[in-house]
């Protein structure tokens, strides 16, 4: 079983823009600890291979895109599909009886949408089972990346994710002159979702939200691995509308999280652009700056708390966590731990 601190397998993370891979690239990236591959071929198809060539070990993303769709290492021009079997060694001759295809590269389930690549990270010992589900899914007609944001978290992805879901740090931790208001008692709604949970559907208290008009209302869920999504719905100049935020903490290892805010809205409601084009990246600078001072305490490593209600979620985040990793571990149905409830805090 996974320990705490271990990010949780057979589950898909977010590991880029599907509009910054062009066609006959290859990115290299590092998703909990594995050196990953993505590539798209010349006619548009994504794939993800791990980013080691199985002969000596050079990264893949050195290489190219051969003109027949395979990967060619730069070491000795091996060529491997995307469905990661060997397709060549030229270093082979006449005479020589060695199968190519016996040698394959490992391959990750990879997936298109929303405008972002989605990469599957199966558990160890079930890389060849199919995914247990899809990632999830924006829920916006024409989905495309209006705006975004995303910063390198020195922390683990548990610390990331926590940090970002803390319902009472706001009035501390985002304290600037345009933003500061007072304290005050705040009520929610919670309910438990398929492997996460949800603040139900509620009018915002904060004035941004101001910006689209007064019958403003919203929802936050998260869900397993790492994503959070608030969807703001309501109706400005007569028209219904929704604005999602989308933010992933994707695990590089075990000290290091990138996180990733995503806004999706109408072309229409394009003049709330120049707010996040001028805050968000200050309120998601604010977040990594207090995880990397929370850093230099947990080097002493001290015992941590949580209390009722304020932290209520991260108590969630780890019990669900740890359902799921025993679900993964031991083959056993997940079962959200997670009960219905209303919880109370001061921010």
């Amino acid at each position: 079983m996974a320990t705490d601190d271990a990010p949780l397998r057979n589950l898909w993370y977010m590991a880029g823009f599907a509009a910054r891979l062009a066609p006959g690239k290859l990115n290299h990236q590092v998703l909990l600890g594995e050196p990953v591959v993505l590539g798209r071929s010349h006619d548009g198809e994504v794939f993800a291979l791990r980013d080691t060539c199985p002969h000596r070990g050079v990264p893949f993303s050195a290489g190219k895109i051969a003109s027949d769709g395979t990967v060619e290492c730069p070491y000795h021009g091996w060529r491997f599909a995307t469905d990661g079997v060997c397709k060549m060694i030229p270093s082979l001759v006449e005479g020589q009886d060695f199968d190519a295809s016996r040698i394959r590269a490992r391959t990750y389930p990879v997936r298109e949408q929303d405008g972002l690549i989605w990469v599957y990270m199966a558990a160890e010992g079930q890389e060849n089972q199919p995914p247990k589900g899809e990632p999830p899914e924006v829920g916006i007609t024409n989905p495309r990346p209006r705006w975004s944001v995303s910063q390198t978290f020195r922390c683990s992805v548990d610390h990331a994710v926590i940090g970002l879901m803390d319902p009472a740090h706001a009035a501390y931790v985002h304290a600037h002159w345009y933003w500061r208001r007072k304290a005050k008692e705040k009520t929610k709604h919670y309910a438990p979702l398929s492997n996460g949970f949800v603040m139900t559907r509620h009018q915002p208290s904060k004035p941004a939200y101001r910006l689209l008009g007064a019958e403003v209302t919203t929802e936050i869920t998260f869900e397993l691995p790492s994503t959070r999504f608030e969807n703001v719905e309501g109706r400005l100049f007569g028209r219904p509308f929704k604005v999602v935020s989308l933010t992933v903490c994707t695990p590089i290892d075990a000290e290091t999280t990138q996180v990733t805010q995503i806004m999706y809205w109408p072309r229409w409601v394009g003049f709330i652009r120049p707010f996040f084009m001028v805050f968000g990246a200050a309120f998601l600078g604010d977040d990594r700056r207090m995880v990397e001072l929370q850093r230099q305490g947990l080097k002493f490593t001290p015992r941590l708390m949580l209390i009722q209600d304020a932290d209520q979620p991260a108590i969630w985040y780890h019990r669900v966590k740890n359902a799921w990793a025993a679900s993964v571990a031991t083959g056993t149905p997940f079962i959200n731990p997670v009960e219905e409830r209303t919880l109370r805090w001061r921010s």
